[in-house]
């Protein structure tokens, strides 16, 4: 499955080959997802899971076609791997990954330094989350979204909006049924609820569901 790749031509767009997640193999697969030889393969991204010993949450990640792996502290390595032959609908009914998100205290300054190495701009929304994030930048890359979010006020202060630097954070799966998946999981999963994406519903994953990374499933677009 995850050593699978197309034919066709090499994307000249940025686009995502691995996230690499500091998480268990075992978690993943008994929350439905389809996991071989350490790879949980969604849509065309595989998500390497290399175990907790490793740095906590989302490691880095390795895309294509980028200009430059200076993406303001996001970790990044470059890939030159083909892109994936999709992977099929997992047992849990996620059928893609939808938006991969970024925590950014300088939003402005994390924008400059992913369009400068080509990743492209497609809206910066100033409006604030649920959460209470008071902007956020959105890039495609590939079929994938990528959400830079600016880390409210009450999570970075004065001085740490000016020198920590962007992290990885979180993901979000699109599932065929989020109302089925939902109750699957069970207390695991939080109540579904309106998406900030007009016209979609989302629901979070609880701390009961024993994953590293924050994963929140979404109704298709």
């Amino acid at each position: 499955m995850s050593g699978t790749h197309a034919e066709s031509p090499q994307s000249r767009e940025p686009t995502i080959d691995e996230l690499v997640l500091a998480d268990e193999p075992e978690r993943w697969s008994a929350l439905g997802f389809t996991v071989q030889d350490g790879c949980c393969l969604v849509g065309t991204v595989c998500l390497r899971l290399i175990g907790r010993s490793a740095a906590p949450g989302i490691v880095r990640w390795s895309l294509r076609a980028v200009a430059s792996v200076d993406l303001d502290g996001l970790a990044t390595i470059r890939s030159e791997a083909p892109t994936r032959v999709a992977a099929a609908a997992h047992p849990n009914g996620v059928v893609a990954l939808d938006h991969i998100v970024a925590m950014s205290p300088a939003l402005d300054r994390t924008v400059l330094a992913l369009q400068s190495a080509g990743l492209e701009l497609r809206r910066i929304r100033d409006e604030p989350t649920p959460a209470g994030a008071p902007r956020q930048a959105f890039f495609r890359l590939g079929e994938e979204i990528l959400e830079v979010v600016q880390e409210p006020d009450r999570v970075a202060g004065e001085d740490a909006r000016r020198d920590r630097s962007a992290r990885l954070w979180g993901l979000a799966f699109t599932v065929e049924d989020l109302d089925g998946a939902a109750m699957r999981l069970g207390e695991d999963a939080g109540p579904v609820h309106p998406a900030v994406q007009s016209g979609r519903r989302i629901a979070s994953l609880r701390r009961s569901a024993g994953l590293a990374v924050p994963v929140a499933l979404m109704s298709p677009r």
